[in-house]
């Protein structure tokens, strides 16, 4: 993706996107081109921020003047929760944030895109899951926001895997009070049988890593998505590929909520 050089003055709002590691993220290059494209007079930057860190850098966001929010991603989505100052009924039903605008007097206010921008890329590639069978890798921020959001898009079944099986029931047990009617199962052996595997883990991110489940139980018929956006091919897609799997890489969740981002940050109306 190759933009201009942004020309920063006294003026310039700045933006922030949140991590640990930082070198993966996707958000500067998508969301400063977004603000070209808008005439923004703006600027996203990528700071690291390790998770015993977070809380005092918040403190340190609030005080500045010309920060107009930040984006928060691995692993700070869950604790930003407890760290804003007010958050969207949707991100606390979900249990994260991943979008943080900050108010002229200071204030956090928190918003959790993930899983709306996660659908709506997939519908963007074609792919509807309305009536699927989907499997969810993840309990954490990402997972979650991605259960509820696959809950409102109409699957007929969801499958919540986590190594901690506590995370994945309590993560049912919210989904299905807003959803009743939908069947959930908490079996993370069971990957077959499903037409949609998703990861919304970071397992598969750093070198090394292997994939969050049973790969061999992956089948021609499924769609096998990632929330990961770098590495592009982790070590689930590329197993899903070989095995004749549709695969969806992670970058079209991040560009499908980019827009919605933006707007919740005050940057474009």
């Amino acid at each position: 993706m190759k933009t201009r050089p942004i020309m920063i003055t006294g003026t310039t709002r700045v933006y922030g996107v949140l991590a640990d590691p930082i070198h993966h993220v996707k958000t500067p290059q998508v969301m400063n081109a977004l603000f070209e494209r808008h005439g923004v007079n703006g600027v996203l930057v990528p700071l690291h921020v390790r998770p015993d860190g977070l809380a005092r850098a918040l403190d340190g966001l609030r005080a500045l003047a010309n920060v107009g929010g930040f984006i928060a991603t691995v692993p700070h989505k869950p604790a930003m929760l407890d760290l804003c100052d007010d958050v969207t009924e949707a991100a606390r039903r979900i249990g994260a944030v991943n979008c943080v605008r900050r108010e002229a007097d200071g204030r956090m206010v928190g918003a959790m895109l993930d899983g709306i921008g996660f659908v709506e890329g997939l519908r963007s590639a074609g792919i509807d899951p309305k009536g699927w069978r989907a499997y969810v890798a993840g309990a954490g921020g990402a997972a979650s926001a991605m259960a509820f959001a696959l809950a409102e898009a109409g699957v007929s079944h969801l499958t919540i895997a986590n190594r901690t099986e506590a995370k994945a029931r309590a993560l049912a047990e919210r989904v299905a009070e807003t959803y009743p009617a939908l069947t959930l199962s908490t079996d993370a052996g069971t990957v077959a049988g499903h037409d949609l595997v998703v990861n919304g883990t970071s397992v598969g991110m750093a070198e090394g890593d292997g994939a969050p489940l049973d790969t061999d139980q992956l089948q021609p018929n499924m769609v096998v998505a990632e929330a990961i956006m770098q590495p592009v091919m982790t070590p689930l897609l590329t197993a899903a590929q070989a095995r004749g799997c549709r695969i969806q890489p992670g970058l079209p969740m991040l560009e499908s909520q980019i827009v919605l981002m933006a707007r919740h940050m005050g940057a474009i109306a």
